[in-house]
Protein backbone atom coordinates (compact mmCIF):
# COMPACT_ATOMS: atom_id res chain seq x y z
CA UNK A 1 0.00 0.00 0.00
CA UNK A 2 2.75 2.47 0.96
CA UNK A 3 4.62 1.89 -2.32
CA UNK A 4 1.41 2.67 -4.21
CA UNK A 5 1.03 5.94 -2.33
CA UNK A 6 4.59 6.98 -3.15
CA UNK A 7 4.06 6.24 -6.82
CA UNK A 8 0.90 8.32 -6.89
CA UNK A 9 2.76 11.42 -5.65
CA UNK A 10 1.71 11.31 -1.98
CA UNK A 11 3.99 12.81 0.65
CA UNK A 12 7.13 10.81 1.33
CA UNK A 13 8.96 10.41 4.59
CA UNK A 14 11.81 12.87 5.18
CA UNK A 15 14.68 12.09 2.84
CA UNK A 16 12.55 9.84 0.64
CA UNK A 17 11.68 10.96 -2.87
CA UNK A 18 8.26 10.88 -4.46
CA UNK A 19 7.48 9.87 -8.05
CA UNK A 20 7.43 13.42 -9.43
CA UNK A 21 10.88 14.08 -7.96
CA UNK A 22 12.25 10.97 -9.64
CA UNK A 23 10.67 12.10 -12.91
CA UNK A 24 12.27 15.55 -12.62
CA UNK A 25 15.68 14.08 -11.79
CA UNK A 26 15.40 11.63 -14.68
CA UNK A 27 14.38 14.45 -17.03
CA UNK A 28 17.34 16.53 -15.91
CA UNK A 29 19.73 13.57 -16.40
CA UNK A 30 18.25 12.96 -19.86
CA UNK A 31 18.73 16.62 -20.86
CA UNK A 32 22.34 16.53 -19.66
CA UNK A 33 23.04 13.32 -21.55
CA UNK A 34 21.53 14.74 -24.74
CA UNK A 35 23.82 17.76 -24.38
CA UNK A 36 26.84 15.53 -23.76
CA UNK A 37 26.01 13.50 -26.86
CA UNK A 38 25.72 16.73 -28.84
CA UNK A 39 29.12 17.75 -27.45
CA UNK A 40 30.74 14.45 -28.39
CA UNK A 41 29.42 14.73 -31.95
CA UNK A 42 30.48 18.39 -32.25
CA UNK A 43 34.02 17.47 -31.22
CA UNK A 44 34.16 14.54 -33.63
CA UNK A 45 32.96 16.76 -36.46
CA UNK A 46 36.20 18.79 -36.24
CA UNK A 47 38.44 15.78 -35.72
CA UNK A 48 39.00 15.68 -31.96
CA UNK A 49 37.62 13.58 -29.15
CA UNK A 50 35.20 14.95 -26.58
CA UNK A 51 37.92 14.67 -23.94
CA UNK A 52 40.37 16.63 -26.09
CA UNK A 53 37.77 19.37 -26.50
CA UNK A 54 37.09 19.40 -22.76
CA UNK A 55 40.82 19.80 -22.12
CA UNK A 56 41.14 22.66 -24.61
CA UNK A 57 38.10 24.35 -23.07
CA UNK A 58 39.46 23.86 -19.55
CA UNK A 59 42.72 25.55 -20.54
CA UNK A 60 41.04 28.42 -22.42
CA UNK A 61 38.50 28.88 -19.65
CA UNK A 62 40.91 28.67 -16.72
CA UNK A 63 40.40 31.67 -14.43
CA UNK A 64 42.84 34.56 -15.01
CA UNK A 65 45.32 32.49 -17.09
CA UNK A 66 45.64 30.88 -20.51
CA UNK A 67 48.07 28.23 -19.27
CA UNK A 68 47.58 25.43 -16.76
CA UNK A 69 49.67 22.83 -15.03
CA UNK A 70 48.92 19.19 -15.66
CA UNK A 71 47.64 18.97 -12.08
CA UNK A 72 45.22 21.84 -12.65
CA UNK A 73 44.01 20.25 -15.87
CA UNK A 74 43.56 16.91 -14.11
CA UNK A 75 41.47 18.61 -11.43
CA UNK A 76 39.31 20.48 -13.96
CA UNK A 77 38.65 17.28 -15.90
CA UNK A 78 38.41 15.13 -12.77
CA UNK A 79 41.15 12.81 -14.04
CA UNK A 80 44.04 11.13 -12.33
CA UNK A 81 47.35 12.89 -12.93
CA UNK A 82 48.76 10.15 -15.15
CA UNK A 83 45.60 10.15 -17.29
CA UNK A 84 45.95 13.93 -17.76
CA UNK A 85 49.59 13.44 -18.80
CA UNK A 86 48.49 10.94 -21.47
CA UNK A 87 45.80 13.34 -22.68
CA UNK A 88 48.32 16.18 -22.90
CA UNK A 89 50.71 13.89 -24.81
CA UNK A 90 47.96 13.23 -27.38
CA UNK A 91 47.12 16.95 -27.61
CA UNK A 92 50.80 17.77 -28.19
CA UNK A 93 51.01 15.09 -30.90
CA UNK A 94 47.99 16.67 -32.61
CA UNK A 95 49.64 20.13 -32.26
CA UNK A 96 46.66 21.40 -30.24
CA UNK A 97 48.76 22.36 -27.20
CA UNK A 98 52.39 22.91 -26.30
CA UNK A 99 54.30 22.43 -23.09
CA UNK A 100 55.94 25.62 -21.85
CA UNK A 101 58.46 25.71 -18.98
CA UNK A 102 57.31 27.89 -16.09
CA UNK A 103 59.32 31.06 -15.61
CA UNK A 104 58.51 31.04 -11.88
CA UNK A 105 59.27 27.40 -11.07
CA UNK A 106 61.63 25.60 -13.44
CA UNK A 107 60.35 22.23 -12.19
CA UNK A 108 56.89 23.06 -13.46
CA UNK A 109 55.57 22.76 -17.02
CA UNK A 110 52.55 24.69 -18.23
CA UNK A 111 50.15 23.62 -20.96
CA UNK A 112 49.15 26.24 -23.53
CA UNK A 113 46.74 26.04 -26.47
CA UNK A 114 48.34 26.49 -29.92
CA UNK A 115 46.78 28.52 -32.72
CA UNK A 116 45.51 25.25 -34.22
CA UNK A 117 43.98 24.37 -30.84
CA UNK A 118 42.47 27.86 -30.64
CA UNK A 119 40.71 27.30 -33.96
CA UNK A 120 39.37 23.93 -32.86
CA UNK A 121 38.10 25.09 -29.46
CA UNK A 122 36.55 28.22 -31.01
CA UNK A 123 34.57 26.20 -33.56
CA UNK A 124 33.26 23.73 -31.01
CA UNK A 125 32.58 26.30 -28.27
CA UNK A 126 30.60 28.41 -30.70
CA UNK A 127 28.17 25.60 -31.54
CA UNK A 128 27.97 24.70 -27.84
CA UNK A 129 26.83 28.23 -26.99
CA UNK A 130 24.13 28.01 -29.65
CA UNK A 131 22.96 24.63 -28.33
CA UNK A 132 22.90 25.89 -24.73
CA UNK A 133 20.77 28.84 -25.81
CA UNK A 134 18.31 26.36 -27.37
CA UNK A 135 18.13 23.96 -24.43
CA UNK A 136 18.63 26.52 -21.66
CA UNK A 137 14.92 27.07 -20.98
CA UNK A 138 14.33 23.31 -20.61
CA UNK A 139 17.26 22.95 -18.19
CA UNK A 140 16.15 26.04 -16.26
CA UNK A 141 12.63 24.64 -15.88
CA UNK A 142 13.94 21.30 -14.61
CA UNK A 143 16.17 23.07 -12.07
CA UNK A 144 13.21 25.16 -10.91
CA UNK A 145 11.15 21.98 -10.52
CA UNK A 146 13.94 20.44 -8.44
CA UNK A 147 14.00 23.55 -6.27
CA UNK A 148 10.22 23.56 -5.83
CA UNK A 149 10.18 19.89 -4.90
CA UNK A 150 12.47 20.63 -1.95
CA UNK A 151 9.91 22.96 -0.36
Amino acid sequence: MEAGLLNSGAMARPGQLIKSQYETLAGFRYALRRFMRFSEEAAQSVGVTAQQYQALLAIKGFPARDRVTVGELAERLQLRHHSAVGLVDRLVTEKLVVRVPSTKDHRQVLIEVTSRGENVVQKIASVHRQQLKRIGPEIRELLEQLGRSEE
